[in-house]
C-alpha cells in the first residue's frame, strides 16, 4: 500500500499489525501528542483522555515539572546499575517513606515486578519471621484481581485470557470470592498462610469497590494471625480514588496526606502514576521488620533504583502534593458520578456506575462476549473522547486532573 491509498493512522496501524506481537486489541486511534487532560492523533484530532493510560498519567500528560525533572537528570547520569551507590536513589528512597510513612523503600520498574517483589518478601518474611517451614507459605488473593501477566501473577488470576495455555502455575496461591468476609475468615485458618494481597478497588474488573468493612475486617484478621495484609495500589494510589491511597478510607486528614489512614497495609504496592506517566519507575513500601528479610543478592534489577527514575518519582510526587490532586479527583468523581448517574436512569442502555474519586466505570446491557462497550468507545471517539472497555460489558472512566 502506499501513502496516497491510507491515512497516516492507517499507516501506523498496519506498521504495528504487521511487526508487532499480537498481544493487544487497541481503539483504532494513532496518538502523537499529549498535554493536560488532552491528546492528539496523527490527523491533528484533539480528544479528551477518559483512561490516563490506566492511571499512569494521573498528574496529566507532560506535566511540565515532571518533563523537566527527567530532561535534568536525563543529561546528566540515568543509569549505573545497583553495583554502584548513585545520588538520587538514596534522596527518593527517604522522601517516598516520609510521604507513605514507611520505613524501608525497594524501588523497581514496573507495576508487575513491585507485585513479583512483594510475594517473594511475604514469603521471605513467612519463613524468616513467622517460622513456617521452607516451602510452605501460601498467600490468599481475591477472583478478579489483575496484578499483571508474568507467570507469577497469573498464577493467581481468575481471568481465562490471562491464565489460558500458560500453565503451569505457581504453587502456594488460595483464591477466595471477592468481598466475601465468610471466605476470607475460612481461608485465613490455615495455619501456613503468610499473606492476603488485595486491590482495595479492583480496576481491571470493571471498577469494582467493596463493602465498606472488607478492607478493614481483612487488616484485622491479618494482626490477629500475625499474616501480612498486602496492597497492590499500583491502579489506585496516587491520590486517583480521591485519597492518597485508596486504603486510606475514611482517614482523619485535614489537609493534604497527615498519615492518618483507615488501613495501612504491611506492604504497600505502587507503580504507574509515581512516574507521572514519564518512564517506568514502581515501589514496594515495607517496615524493617519486613523489608530486611530480604538480604543482598536475594532480588534486584539492572533497572530498579536508576537516577534517572528517581528524580522523576520525586517530581511526580511533588505534583500530587502541591496541586493537591487528591482533593481535585474526590471532587471531580462526585461531579461525574452524579452526571452519570442522571444518563442511568435516563437510558436503559446503561445499568448503573461507580467508583471512587475518578476511578470510575459504568456498566452497560450486554453481557461480557458482547461489543457494546466496544461500539460506545469508537462512537465516544468519534466525539473526541478516549475511554476503554473491559471484560465486554464495563467501560472505565479514569481522566487526569
Amino acid at each position: 500500500m502506499t501513502t496516497d491509498t491510507l491515512t497516516r493512522s492507517g499507516m501506523f496501524i498496519d506498521l504495528e499489525d504487521k511487526y508487532g506481537a499480537h498481544n493487544y486489541h487497541p481503539l483504532p486511534v494513532v496518538l502523537t501528542k499529549g498535554e493536560g487532560v488532552f491528546l492528539w492523533d496523527v490527523e491533528g484530532k484533539r480528544y479528551y483522555d477518559f483512561l490516563s493510560a490506566y492511571s499512569a498519567v494521573n498528574q496529566g500528560h507532560c506535566h511540565p515539572a515532571i518533563v523537566k525533572a527527567l530532561v535534568d537528570q536525563a543529561s546528566q547520569l540515568t543509569l549505573t546499575s545497583r553495583a554502584f551507590y548513585n545520588d538520587k536513589l538514596g534522596p527518593l528512597e527517604k522522601y517516598i517513606t516520609s510521604y507513605f510513612n514507611y520505613e524501608k523503600a525497594l524501588i523497581a520498574n514496573s507495576g508487575v515486578e513491585a507485585v513479583e517483589t512483594a510475594i517473594k518478601l511475604c514469603r521471605k518474611w513467612a519463613y524468616v519471621k513467622k517460622g513456617l517451614t521452607d516451602q510452605s507459605a501460601k498467600i490468599i488473593f481475591v477472583a478478579g484481581n489483575f496484578h499483571g501477566r508474568t507467570m507469577g501473577v497469573i498464577s493467581a488470576s481468575t481471568d481465562p485470557s490471562s491464565t489460558g495455555g500458560f500453565g503451569p502455575y505457581m504453587p502456594g496461591y488460595v483464591i477466595v470470592p471477592y468481598n466475601d468476609k465468610k471466605a476470607m475468615a475460612d481461608a485465613l485458618e490455615d495455619p501456613n498462610v503468610a499473606g492476603v494481597l488485595v486491590e482495595p478497588i479492583q480496576g481491571e474488573a470493571g471498577v469494582v469497590v467493596p463493602d465498606a468493612d472488607y478492607l478493614p475486617y481483612i487488616q484485622a484478621q491479618c494482626r490477629e494471625k500475625n499474616i501480612l495484609f498486602i496492597a497492590d495500589e499500583v491502579q489506585t494510589g496516587i491520590a486517583r480514588t480521591g485519597k492518597l491511597l485508596a486504603t486510606c478510607g475514611n482517614c482523619s486528614c485535614e489537609g493534604f496526606c497527615e498519615n492518618k489512614p483507615e488501613i495501612k497495609p504491611d506492604i504497600l504496592i505502587l507503580g504507574k502514576a509515581l512516574s507521572g506517566g514519564v518512564l517506568p519507575v514502581s515501589a514496594v513500601l515495607a517496615n524493617d521488620e519486613i523489608m530486611l528479610c530480604i538480604k543482598p543478592g536475594e532480588h534486584g534489577s539492572t533497572f530498579g533504583g536508576n537516577p534517572l527514575a528517581c528524580a522523576v518519582a520525586m517530581a511526580a510526587l511533588d505534583v500530587v502534593r502541591d496541586e493537591r490532586l487528591d482533593a481535585n479527583a474526590e471532587k471531580l468523581g462526585k461531579i461525574f458520578r452524579e452526571r452519570m448517574q442522571q444518563i442511568v436512569e435516563k437510558y436503559p442502555i446503561a445499568l448503573l456506575v461507580r467508583g471512587k474519586g475518578l476511578l470510575n466505570a459504568i456498566v452497560v446491557d450486554d453481557d461480557e462476549d458482547g461489543h457494546l462497550a466496544w461500539d460506545i468507545c469508537l462512537s465516544l471517539a468519534a466525539k473526541g473522547l478516549l475511554a476503554k472497555p473491559t471484560h465486554g460489558n464495563i467501560i472505565r472512566f479514569a481522566p487526569p486532573w
